[in-house]
């Protein structure tokens, strides 16, 4: 027994005491900050491969970057990459980051059904299903509910069944052989529901955005009630999105 007290005191606390105000240190890649230098945006634009950068003005699309920090390195001046985590929103045009801008990526609560909060804000259990993703976002997903993030914590956990659940968490760019089973796994979940973008590829279909090989029809006609950008998304990035969208926040108080 001494040895293991020993062992405990030596590691010191695994778990994270507060979620909401917990640091990600570099080289983590969070919201970019974009200046006011002059630059050559025909070039800052052509080096993204994804198409995330655009011209007028310089923004960045955070539900098409993957985080490859090239934009950065190249033009140093222009764009830096925060540690700020929160990034994820309810609104895909506040995913949108401008030049001149230093605003934090917020979730709009005036558009939230309060069904959400009321429901589901004590206890929110999530189907996921990876769409044709590569397992980075699961991982991360995963990783939500171990010794040093403990979700659980706060009531969400993820279920077997979307027949127990209270949404989807969808992971990959859907692709075509996943389309029918993420619409069915959709309708199966009891109202009331949400729907979750968990990374790029879920977002936009990040690098494979033109491939054939993919069916989005299902998430046009379908209602996001959550965007969480990253390639993967930290951890903490989907527990505080998550936290924000069913917690009431007099709770946060």
């Amino acid at each position: 027994m001494k040895n293991e007290l020993k062992i405990i005191l030596h590691n010191g606390k695994q778990y994270i005491p507060d979620l909401r105000t917990a640091v990600v240190p570099p080289p983590f890649r969070g919201r970019p900050v974009i200046s006011d230098e002059p630059v050559d945006r025909e070039a800052l634009a052509g080096i993204c491969p994804v198409i995330a950068i655009s011209t007028g003005p310089v923004s960045i699309d955070l539900g098409k970057c993957t985080f490859c920090g090239e934009c950065a390195f190249r033009f140093p001046g222009k764009i830096h990459f925060t540690n700020d985590h929160r990034l994820a929103t309810n609104v895909r045009d506040r995913l949108i980051v401008k030049e001149g801008e230093n605003n934090p990526i917020t979730v709009d609560q005036s558009v939230i059904d309060e069904k959400v909060k009321s429901v589901l804000g004590k206890s929110l259990k999530l189907r996921q299903v990876s769409a044709g993703g590569d397992n980075s976002a699961e991982f991360e997903l995963n990783a939500c509910g171990n010794a040093n993030f403990d979700m659980g914590r706060h009531g969400i956990e993820f279920v077997a069944s979307p027949r127990h659940a209270d949404g989807v968490v969808v992971t990959g760019p859907v692709s075509e052989n996943m389309a029918e089973a993420l619409e069915v796994t959709y309708k199966a979940v009891p109202d009331p529901k949400i729907l979750v973008l968990c990374g790029v590829d879920a977002i936009s279909g990040g690098i494979f955005t033109e491939s054939e090989a993919l069916n989005r029809e299902f998430l046009g006609k379908t209602k996001v009630d959550l965007y969480i950008p990253g390639n993967p998304p930290h951890p903490l990035t989907i527990i505080y999105g998550l936290l924000d969208l069913i917690t009431n926040q007099e709770d946060k108080k």
